[in-house]
């Protein structure tokens, strides 16, 4: 995983039976059955507001031996059928996510022999042909890739195309017959403290690992290894090695992102817990049509470099827009010089598509198709300006 993420209870042991000093009063045998159920009782009723618990109570006689000494006759029995929202989620989705293991190109050690490694991540069966969608990065260096189903079996893999460096996404293929499949939700549905579940191998070693954690954020950027990412899916839920690529699902089981990489360490090397991200359920499901489809995605091609604009950015820099991309470069040769913008300028719209934390610049680009002509709508020096541009095919 790119910079990848991961703890306990200790309960007090009860006093044993007879500790207290004196001897039980046989008269107060059934307020003691009585109390006994009222409290198992009051703590099944708070379980189950916690974690949607439903009991079944059984107890058994508390009646005394010989003499009515008040002893235990029959120990209680409880019984807990937990059919939560979580255990569900888990028993839907856990059999269609799958580890991937990529073996690299064999490297020479000091001592001149040569060794190999495999890199590992997590991926989701979505389509019973057998495409997988996994990472990009879990797949990039693998001269031979491998699939362990959730059943164990080990499937030679192929691959059938990636969306590097855009989205970090990729697409493999198993063959197999009656392949479990995880379907997909709709992301742009999804609020901030949300509950949402990863399931991956985390480390390589602990197939369908399961955490849990909130959306704690939307349209995140995240930058790092030279790629930058735009409208991600933040969390906190527990994302380690080997997560990568596996699917964040929302309690109705389906998948609202695939996790792509989280954060440890801030740039001074202070800890960070508990951020990670995803790759948006809408985004994946559209570059995994075009990568099964056609073993790539169609990106128009503008040519430019940019920096999104956010509120804060703009008000730091006394930006004259609180939205937009801040064009860093123009490509020599791209339809962007040949429409006239320019370094400095803020693109704040293409084709009346606003650029904004919502609809970053690349979201709005997948918007059209190569070929088509539109306007840009550009600050340039506090001024407005409108241009006309037609978009290539992005090689």
């Amino acid at each position: 995983m790119q910079t990848y993420e991961p703890e306990r209870l200790s309960i007090p042991e009860a006093p044993e039976a007879g500790a207290e000093a004196g001897t039980p009063r046989p008269q107060n045998r059934g307020l003691r059955r009585m109390t006994l159920a009222l409290l198992l009782l009051v703590a099944l009723g708070v379980g189950g507001a916690a974690g949607g618990l439903a009991a079944l109570l059984l107890v058994g006689g508390l009646g005394g031996g010989p003499g009515g000494a008040g002893r235990l006759a029959g120990a209680a029995q409880v019984t807990l059928v937990e059919d939560s929202a979580v255990v569900k989620v888990v028993k839907q989705v856990s059999p269609a996510v799958v580890t991937v293991v990529s073996d690299l190109p064999p490297q020479r050690g000091t001592s001149g022999r040569l060794f190999r490694e495999s890199a590992s991540g997590s991926g989701v069966i979505i389509d019973r042909r057998g495409y997988i969608i996994t990472n990009e990065h879990v797949v990039r260096e693998g001269q031979t890739i491998s699939v362990i189903l959730a059943d164990g079996r080990k499937l030679p893999a192929a691959l059938v195309g990636t969306d590097d460096p855009f989205t970090d996404l990729a697409v493999i293929q198993i063959s197999a017959e009656n392949l479990p499949l995880a379907e997909f939700g709709d992301s742009d549905a999804l609020i901030p403290g949300q509950r949402v579940v990863a399931i991956g191998s985390a480390l390589g070693d602990f197939r369908n690992t399961v955490t849990m954690g909130i959306v704690s954020g939307l349209h995140r950027t995240w930058r790092g290894e030279g790629r930058t990412m735009e409208d991600l899916i933040q969390t906190d839920a527990a994302i380690n090695h080997g997560n990568s690529g596996g699917p964040l699902v929302n309690a109705l089981g389906q998948i609202v992102g695939i996790n792509t990489s989280v954060i440890r360490a801030t740039q001074a090397g202070d800890p960070v817990e508990g951020i990670g991200f995803a790759i948006p359920s809408n985004t994946v499901r559209e570059v995994g049509r075009q990568l099964v489809e056609r073993g790539r995605v169609a990106r128009p091609y503008l040519g430019v470099s940019h920096q999104q604009i956010t509120p804060a950015l703009a008000s730091l820099y006394g930006l004259p827009v609180r939205h937009g991309a801040f064009i860093l470069r123009v490509n020599a040769n791209s339809p962007a010089e040949r429409a006239g913008l320019l370094e400095g300028d803020i693109l704040t719209e293409i084709g009346g598509v606003p650029i904004n934390e919502e609809q970053p610049f690349l979201n709005v680009l997948m918007r059209f198709s190569p070929d088509d002509k539109v306007v840009l709508t550009v600050n340039r020096d506090g001024k407005e300006v409108r241009l006309e541009a037609q978009f290539i095919e992005r090689q």
